[in-house]
């Protein structure tokens, strides 16, 4: 309390035309911040639909952790799912990319529910499994084979139209190096030799 009570006394005792010009530079600082955040989302929207570029997107809020030992890939019912607020963000999504001008896209899933839930919640196209999406969280032996069959797959698909490839976290970190949040947006480039660039994240929740 102490500590507190000599910070306010020392904010007080500075004259109140100075006072007002600090509030003043910080607002200006803090709209400065956001400007650039929306210019930063612009130019990833931009690289997205340029071509060379896909999206990887973290399956979005199913609370909790890993799956239930009963665990089916075919039974959503035996797998943690979406919540309600995981559902409504998965639109959300959807909503931000007709908002950036891409109302169709390529879009792959992990055969988890969670991940098909959130693909076909987008409403950006047919939905396709594909096992390499799969979580490897309860067998991290998989995690490089399955990582470089990512990559092989990637390689050798076009991307003249909009791909997005729903997932999870640990595949994610795995390809790109980032912690994505649920729903968390990681947009990658292509490189004319193969190999692949994280250029930017956008956050949903």
């Amino acid at each position: 309390m102490r500590e507190e009570y000599r910070m306010i006394r020392s904010i007080l005792s500075i004259p109140i035309h100075l006072r007002m010009w600090i509030f003043i530079f910080t607002v200006i600082l803090l709209n400065g911040s956001l400007v650039w955040a929306e210019e930063d989302r612009s130019v990833l929207w931009e690289k997205l639909r340029s071509g060379e570029h896909f999206v990887m997107i973290r399956h979005a809020l199913a609370p909790g952790m890993g799956d239930p030992a009963t665990f089916t890939i075919n039974k959503c019912e035996t797998q943690r799912n979406l919540s309600q607020q995981g559902r409504d963000q998965a639109r959300y999504i959807g909503e931000l990319f007709r908002k950036n001008g891409i109302s169709a896209a390529q879009i792959y899933s992990s055969q988890w529910c969670r991940c098909l839930d959130t693909a076909k919640l987008l409403g950006l196209g047919t939905v396709k499994e594909l096992p390499i999406l799969n979580s490897f969280f309860k067998d991290f032996d998989n995690e490089i084979p399955q990582t470089e069959a990512l990559a092989q797959w990637l390689r050798k698909q076009y991307l003249t139209t909009t791909m997005v490839l729903v997932t999870h976290q640990v595949n994610i970190t795995a390809f790109t190096d980032i912690y994505p949040g649920p729903g968390e947006m990681v947009i990658v480039h292509r490189q004319k030799n193969g190999h692949f660039d994280t250029v930017g994240t956008i956050e949903t929740y």
